[in-house]
């Protein structure tokens, strides 16, 4: 893998890599040291997104501050930055990390899961979510139009046709159905 950066050195340490800039368009991840390529988000990945985006926008945490950020740097631990697809921060969360130290963890992610990503490294990144204080984790296949809700790594509810996939609960009011989510037509 060829990594190209604004700087020809690549980081060492984790605070190099949260200052590192690429200008290839591929999204990085830290884990212990190592530096993880993704792919680009895909056209299909941007409807999703934008979906989800849209329901947010109608929930109680959004009018409280709250914030659903695509490809948001998370600092699980120090040793461990992540870039979830989506990542949801509180009004309270964010108000209390403009006076502290400590990057704030979301308690809901959602990955959008691509053919290409490797099952062991995808299993990997739910361990480390659930090791640090996220509370809720969707995995979203759209090839196979399923989305697996996660509590823990051990509850899971598997979501597929008209099931509803719930955020509950972080936040109560963010479900949608696999279908009306997965969907990329809209009737009129």
């Amino acid at each position: 893998m060829i990594l190209r950066s604004a700087s020809s050195v690549l980081p060492r340490t984790l605070d190099e890599f949260v200052r590192w800039e690429t200008v290839d368009g591929f999204k990085y991840e830290w884990n212990d040291g190592k530096i993880i390529r993704s792919g680009k988000v895909k056209k299909r990945h941007l409807f999703i997104i934008r979906r989800l985006q849209q329901l947010f926008f109608g929930t109680a945490a959004f009018s409280k501050g709250g914030v659903l950020i695509m490809e948001q740097d998370v600092i699980l631990s120090a040793i461990q930055m992540r870039r979830p697809d989506l990542s949801f921060f509180s009004g309270e969360q964010i108000d209390a990390s403009a006076a502290s130290e400590e990057e704030p963890i979301p308690e809901f992610l959602i990955e959008v899961i691509s053919p290409t990503d490797d099952a062991e490294k995808v299993e990997e990144k739910l361990a480390e979510y659930f090791n640090s204080s996220v509370r809720v984790v969707w995995h979203i296949y759209p090839d196979n139009e399923v989305v697996y809700v996660y509590t823990s790594r051990k509850n899971v509810k598997i979501c597929t046709e008209l099931d509803v996939c719930s955020a509950y609960p972080v936040m109560e009011d963010f479900e949608i159905s696999v279908r009306e989510l997965l969907t990329t037509h809209i009737a009129k």
